[in-house]
């Protein structure tokens, strides 16, 4: 296939908007390339960017504005954690390119709560003061937390629309290749749209931990509770245990 053409994209583009399909605006670090480059080159990643360009040139509002900026922050070398959420948010002025992320200023979603909530119970880390500014995980992206969605853009108000279009094939690579990497890893695994990714991931050499979803709908329902998980202080006490060995 040929590289789709990027002009005539929409003029309604906002800084908090995807406003191109040229993956060369979206960075990533220099030990993500091989497998993002294989992506936009293979079948599924040239359909992709045609896919986004179509939606765009129809006026289509895409967050977020950098789709690659999990794997912009955090280097495969430096990954420790990963934290594997399903799609952007799709509120304007949300999702900034990391799983369960807002951008600074930005009410907590009520899964963020959550998950501050269970970070709290579990580590004693009190949360920011709804609804001060606080939502940003950027701060665990740069310290080796990958929060990598495995769709990485949404179009405004309509959750999981850009679902199957091809995302998947390079975030399910991505979760290969730090399965494959020289050091463990903690999986958290949050939702059953999260843990249908366990078979691509070495439980032999990683810590994969299980939960229902932080969502208000799930986070305390049976068979995993979110809330009462303890993975935060499971996945403390077996990196701590990692370094050792």
């Amino acid at each position: 296939m040929e590289q789709p053409q990027l002009e005539g994209l929409s003029d309604s583009a906002t800084p908090d908007c995807l406003s191109s399909v040229d993956p060369a605006d979206w960075p990533v670090a220099p030990g993500w390339r091989p497998t993002t480059e294989a992506f936009f080159a293979s079948d599924a990643g040239l359909n992709l960017l045609e896919f986004l360009r179509r939606r765009l040139q129809a006026q289509a509002v895409i967050f977020p504005p950098r789709p690659l900026r999990a794997l912009e922050l955090t280097p495969p070398e430096a990954v420790r954690v990963v934290i594997l959420g399903q799609d952007p948010y799709h509120g304007r002025g949300q999702g900034e390119g990391l799983a369960f992320s807002v951008a600074p200023g930005v009410p907590l979603p009520p899964s963020l709560r959550n998950i501050f909530k269970e970070l709290q119970r579990d580590l004693g880390m009190p949360p920011p003061s709804f609804p001060v500014p606080g939502g940003s995980l950027a701060a665990w992206a740069s310290d080796g937390v990958l929060l990598l969605n495995t769709c990485l853009t949404v179009e405004e108000g309509k959750p999981a629309s850009h679902a199957g279009q091809g995302w998947e094939v390079l975030t399910d690579a991505v979760i290969r290749q730090v399965s494959a990497g020289a050091h463990g890893v903690v999986f958290m695994l949050w939702g059953a749209h999260a843990q249908s990714k366990r078979a691509l991931i070495d439980a032999s050499r990683h810590q994969v931990l299980l939960a229902n979803h932080p969502s208000p709908l799930s986070a305390l329902r049976p068979p995993l509770p979110f809330i009462g998980c303890g993975h935060f202080s499971q996945a403390a006490q077996w990196r701590e245990q990692h370094l050792k060995s």
